[in-house]
Formats: structure tokens, C-alpha cells, sequence
């Protein structure tokens, strides 16, 4: 268990898979989408990040954007601010817009990072969701661009299909067959030292791992 995009980079060096736990809201939020029926969710840097590691938003605008026309379907951008306008959402993800345009996928709509309520505003079933988000987004995007073989979120926070112990359950579930698959070990990453909530998080959901019987030594 690591901190921050710092934490993300190490754990990518080590070739293992890193789980982001952002739990206000980047996580949340992803874990709603996934709820919702989102056929991919990612994470990316909003624009102005100034994060002391490589970041490179357009890359995973373009992840999403292909995953989107693989898929035959469009793009959902979610980003910052959660009270705010959708030209100052845009605004922070020029990069990610870019990307997916690059790709020749469309954007379906845009969406403030809110968790668990996000997938009220619309219909995610079937779609790409791709987050901006100055914690949570940044340590994915860090991850990936330091060669992470893959890259899952994780959250505690209820969403409208999880309750309980469940979202922290699934996060432990999602992360142990990924790794599996994959032949690694896993960093779980609270997305910000300064965040309680996400430090909380992420032991916990580190507790739930071992609690499968996962060993990457074994």
C-alpha cells in the first residue's frame, strides 16, 4: 500500500497491478459506472496538473477513444468542477477531448465528478467513461504512463447498487483477478496522503485482498 502518483509510479516500476482508491469522488464514481453498465472506465490528468511524475492525458483520451469505436459506442467525459458549467469542465480536459477526437470517437456527454450519484445524470450502460480528476485521475494516469500491465480503481463508498461492505469486496475481487491474470502482485494507492478517507480506504480494501488468499509470492 502506497500514497499519491508517486506511489502509483512505484507500484507500476514493480510491474504489478495498481489500484487507485480516490474515495471523494474519483473512485466512487468509477465504481457508480461500473454499476451503471459503463463498458470501460478510466482515469486521466485534467490539463493543469503539475504532478512531479510523467502524465499524459491525451494518451488515455485516445485509450478511451478507441476503446469507444472498438466498441461501437461514445465516449462519457466526467470532470471538474462538481458545481459548474460543462465549458469549465471541457476546459480542464483539452488533452482528453483531444485524444478522443483523435481516435474519431464522439463524446456522448459530460458529467461533474460527483460518485455515486454520477450515473443519475445519464445513461452509462454500454459506454466508455473516461474521469479527469486532480487525484484520482492523476494517479491513473501516472500508473499507465509508467507502464502499469493494468490499472483498476477501487472505493468503500456505498453507490446506488453496492452497500456496505460490498464496494470494498468487489475492489478486492476486481484487483485479485486482474492480478491473476496478469501473474503480479498489486499496489493499492490512497490517491492523496492528505485525504484520511482515501488512506482509510485503501487499508481497508488492502485487508480484503489478503482476505482472499492473495499472495504474489506464492
Amino acid at each position: 500500500m502506497t500514497v499519491n502518483a508517486s506511489g502509483a509510479v512505484t507500484g507500476a516500476s514493480l510491474g504489478q497491478v495498481v489500484m487507485v482508491v480516490d474515495v471523494i469522488d474519483m473512485s466512487t464514481t468509477a465504481e457508480a459506472a461500473w454499476d451503471a453498465g459503463a463498458v470501460a472506465v478510466l482515469g486521466a490528468s485534467p490539463d493543469s496538473c503539475r504532478a512531479p511524475v510523467e502524465l499524459d492525458p491525451g494518451r488515455m483520451g485516445r485509450e478511451a477513444g478507441e476503446m469507444a469505436v472498438a466498441k461501437g459506442t461514445d465516449v462519457v467525459l466526467v470532470s471538474e468542477p462538481r458545481v459548474g458549467s460543462d465549458e469549465e469542465r471541457r476546459a480542464r480536459a483539452k488533452k482528453v477531448l483531444a485524444g478522443i477526437e483523435a481516435a474519431g470517437a464522439r463524446i456522448g456527454a459530460v458529467l461533474p465528478n460527483i460518485g455515486a450519484e454520477t450515473p443519475k445524470l445519464a445513461d452509462l450502460k454500454g459506454r466508455v467513461v473516461v474521469i479527469v480528476s486532480d487525484t484520482g485521475g492523476v494517479a491513473y494516469d501516472a500508473a499507465v504512463n509508467a507502464g502499469a500491465p493494468g490499472v483498476v480503481t477501487g472505493t468503500v463508498a456505498r453507490t446506488m447498487a453496492k452497500r456496505g461492505q460490498e464496494p470494498a469486496k468487489a475492489a478486492a475481487r476486481r484487483g485479485v483477478e486482474l492480478a491473476n491474470r496478469l501473474g503480479t502482485g498489486i499496489t493499492v494507492v490512497a490517491a492523496s496522503a492528505n485525504s484520511l478517507e482515501d488512506i482509510l480506504a485503501a487499508e481497508y480494501i488492502a485487508r480484503e485482498i489478503l482476505a482472499l488468499g492473495f499472495n504474489s509470492l506464492k
